[in-house]
């Protein structure tokens, strides 16, 4: 593995990978879906405040993003930490849909009807586990309460199993208006798959991927981990070939993060079937290389997309976002979230819904937001928030924007966070001037390394474990 090397393929120019300098700062740390990040949710988060923040919302009048999440698989993937119940029973998928629709029903009586909705994504789980009239039924629901972009003009997105997907479900779900396509792949090696209990052939995904473009989708993306049981650098390099070879227009690179004291499905793997750190760096920089090559922008962190692709697009106007589903291109929207573990972000609050189906069917019957924790960001938060988005999705601020949105001086501000980046600078990860701060060519693959000096609430709790930085 080269120690350093020159890779050409960001919007704001080339990446250094430097061995060394990833060695030394590749710590433990938030992936930054949100600042505040989910740990600091409070449990006691009242319904009054929900009901305070959607007030505000509706004042302000900016279009909404709707996040469903539907929570059955049919089998369970080895490596997986999402929420996720695993069930051959059919049936209770159709108590959680009705249950859903009344969720639907109650918060959208308290959201101004005129108000747009132009992003929405179903995740989980698999959302296509739902039968075909299923995903009709809750598409009409959702149209029924909410104002949906008419003429494709909004971003409609679903996830997707590859391995399990009905022949004539694509066709549906474009009816229904859906128009981008993420597929977790994760790895095309039978051994791969075999230890992790996810199964799609290459032959299923190229198919997949051929009625897409067929059925005018307008994007389709791919889901790729490294550090899976069994992986090497060659074997994850064929998986990269026949990925490109597909052409998606985004691709999602996951590091594998090994917690089974956490996620206990994660016991399945054996730890003797992993690949070492070594291993797993050398993967990293092998596929970033090959994605550039390959014409493929580095967006941030683990994200490639196509030049024409929107999130290319927009973070070259500097407008791109990120939220709990990731870099965004709607980042500017209210989020509300429903079923089962679904955090909306609402106003100045993030709120997240009941983790158990029981508890969420229990409020959800007694006609309350099925509330689970959540936070009402003070001001410092959102400036945080601000300075973090800007880092993690441009890799540079400027010191009067923040200035002029909140009302400091910024070098008066953050000067106990100013010192402590002067040893990120000694190390070459970041510039710092008079007018603001940029990531270094070799620092951006370590951008959750400078975030995490903007973050006030981890030197408090330095017991919480996140997944490292790569």
């Amino acid at each position: 593995m080269n120690a350093k090397h020159t890779l050409p393929c960001t919007e704001a120019g080339e990446i250094i990978w430097d061995k060394a300098l990833i060695e030394r700062h590749a710590l433990s740390g938030p992936r930054y879906t949100s600042y505040p990040t989910a740990p600091q949710f409070q449990k006691d988060f009242q319904e009054s405040q929900i009901l305070e923040a959607l007030a505000r919302s509706n004042r302000k009048g900016n279009n909404l993003s709707l996040y469903f999440h539907i929570p059955f698989c049919n089998t369970i993937c080895y490596y997986c930490a999402c929420n996720k119940i695993v069930t051959g029973d059919r049936s209770r998928a159709e108590i959680y849909l009705n249950k859903l629709y009344r969720e639907i029903e109650l918060k959208s009586a308290y959201l101004d009807k005129k108000r747009k909705v132009s992003q929405l994504h179903w995740g989980g789980g698999t959302p296509t586990y739902l039968n075909a009239q299923q995903i009709c039924e809750l598409m009409a629901v959702t149209r029924q309460h909410f104002n949906l972009v008419e003429e494709d003009k909004g971003e409609f997105s679903i996830e997707v199993h590859p391995g399990n997907i009905e022949d004539d479900l694509l066709k549906v779900l474009r009816e229904q208006g859906f128009n981008r396509l993420s597929m977790g792949v994760q790895d095309f090696d039978p051994r791969t798959q075999k230890a992790v209990n996810r199964f799609n052939s290459f032959e299923q995904v190229e198919a997949l991927t051929t009625q897409a473009r067929d059925l005018k989708f307008h994007s389709v993306s791919m889901d790729l981990i490294y550090g899976l049981p069994f992986q090497t650098p060659q074997s994850m390099l064929q998986t990269l070939e026949k990925i490109v070879a597909l052409s998606p227009d985004r691709i999602s690179l996951f590091n594998y993060a090994h917690l089974p004291h956490l996620f206990k499905t994660q016991k399945q793997i054996d730890d003797n079937t992993l690949p070492s750190s070594e291993e797993k760096l050398e993967m990293f920089q092998q596929a970033i290389a090959y994605l550039c090559e390959a014409d493929y922008l580095f967006i941030g962190m683990d994200h490639f997309a196509k030049q024409s692709d929107d999130l290319a697009v927009v973070q070259a106007r500097g407008e791109l976002k990120r939220n709990f589903q990731g870099y965004s291109t709607h980042g500017d929207c209210d989020l509300i979230a429903f079923g089962v573990s679904g955090i909306s972000a609402i106003d100045n609050i993030y709120v997240q819904n009941c983790k158990q189906l029981d508890t969420y069917y229990a409020a959800i019957d007694s006609q309350h937001f099925p509330a689970e924790s959540g936070i009402s960001l003070n001001e410092d938060d959102r400036l945080r928030q601000h300075v973090i988005n800007q880092l993690i999705c441009h890799f540079k601020l400027e010191f009067t924007d923040i200035e002029k949105h909140f009302n400091i001086h910024f070098q008066h501000y953050f000067q106990a966070e100013l010192r402590a980046l002067k040893a990120l600078e000694a190390d070459g990860l970041i510039e710092i001037s008079e007018t603001g701060i940029k990531v270094s060519p070799q620092g951006r693959l370590l951008v959750r390394r400078v975030c995490m000096l903007f973050d006030a609430y981890l030197s408090r709790q330095p017991e919480i474990r996140y997944s490292q930085i790569i």
